[in-house]
């Protein structure tokens, strides 16, 4: 056979060459058209999630996975504290959601700001004293990251974190397309996700004292007496009554009465720990549930919010100001009574507070009687 010439040589090489080329790009698009379809579906699981939570920790949990990446954070800028507070007041677990971070301002997310002009991501090698804010926990090895902004229209709400162990991951001639892209997706969903969980904390609440409201207590009690029974830890509950109401508001009008509740839900709440919950239950009343803690710790408690009622006068808005006093009933629930429905065993406890109540307030007033 004769070996093929210089110029057949050629066209074979070059050949070759298209064919890797080729082949190359095949697996590109098929690569790609991956990463899209599972891009795809993450979206569609972002969109449906039904709580801040659940958003959250479908991030952290997915996107790591379907990007290749190494690590993914979310800050988020929150001034007053207020989503973190009311994510905490509705159950969010932030031990479980470690990658989240809140800061007071939106400067802080480390993004230029130039008037009229939107913030674009920032690519580029990870640098730990520049980036410990976004990464609090990063993974060794990190070689690159890439912040995305999360805007609602011009606002700045936050930043999408991702860090790769790769050196040529994230640098700054690349395209931010889709990172623009996948950032909007998810901005979108934070502040639906936020806006309803407000709207559920605010429908949670009492709008004149600002603690919780009855239907809160009574499910907030169904959960913990759940989550007891697991880990087998006490419930107290705490049923207060403010002493002769009906004369304070006669005495002061309703605008005092209404400084009365504010200031005595003020002075409940101010003996309490974060994991405890205050509800009004309407009119006067208030109750209380303590977690963790027996009927030995819970009297304590009730005898410390009955002194700081009793102790300092209510300084009413009009001017001037009104003494008042309240009666307190205390249960323990420590004896589950498994074979019982939990919604049964729930509302027994807040019976038996409330008869300890009806006896403090028959023994004169201003006294914790336990039941």
């Amino acid at each position: 056979m004769h070996e093929p010439d210089a110029q057949t040589r050629e066209l074979m090489l070059e050949n070759e060459t298209l064919r890797s080329r080729m082949a190359y790009l095949l697996e590109q698009a098929e690569r790609n058209h991956s990463i899209m379809t599972r891009h795809q579906a993450f979206d569609l699981q972002i969109v449906g999630a039904g709580s801040f939570q659940e958003l959250v920790s479908t991030i952290f949990r997915t996107l790591p996975v379907i990007s290749e990446l190494d690590t993914v954070t979310l800050s988020l800028a929150d001034p007053d504290a207020d989503i973190y507070t009311v994510m905490h007041k509705l159950g969010v677990d932030y031990e479980e959601l470690q990658d989240l971070s809140f800061c007071e301002h939106a400067s802080e997310l480390g993004f230029e700001h130039v008037e009229g002009r939107r913030p674009r991501p920032l690519l580029g090698p990870y640098a730990p004293s520049q980036h410990c804010a976004q990464f609090p926990h990063p993974p060794a090895g990190l070689q690159t990251v890439a912040l995305v902004p999360l805007l609602r229209n011009t606002r700045l709400i936050g930043s999408l974190n991702l860090g790769s162990k790769d050196p040529n991951r994230f640098t700054p001639a690349l395209g931010t397309d889709f990172l623009e892209h996948m950032g909007s997706i998810i901005a979108i969903c934070l502040e639906n996700v936020i806006s309803n969980e407000m709207l559920k904390f605010i429908g949670l609440t009492d709008a004149l004292t600002g603690v919780y409201n009855r239907r809160y207590i009574d499910r907030r009690l169904v959960e913990e007496i759940a989550r007891a029974r697991r880990q087998g830890y006490r419930i107290s509950c705490m049923y207060i009554d403010i002493d002769h109401f009906k004369k304070v508001n006669d005495s002061v009008g309703h605008g005092g009465g209404d400084d009365v509740l504010r200031e005595v839900a003020s002075r409940i709440k101010a003996e309490l720990r974060i994991s405890d919950a205050l509800g009004r239950f309407g009119g006067e009343e208030f109750v209380v549930l303590l977690i963790d803690a027996g009927l030995e710790s819970a009297s304590m408690v009730a005898q410390r919010i009955r002194n700081s009622v009793a102790v300092t006068p209510v300084d009413l808005s009009g001017g001037g100001h009104v003494s008042v006093t309240v009666s307190i009933g205390v249960a323990t629930l420590d004896d589950f009574e498994r074979d019982h429905a939990i919604e049964g065993v729930a509302q027994d406890l807040v019976a038996q507070a409330d008869t300890a109540l009806y006896r403090a307030k028959a023994d004169g007033r201003n006294r914790v009687v336990t039941g």
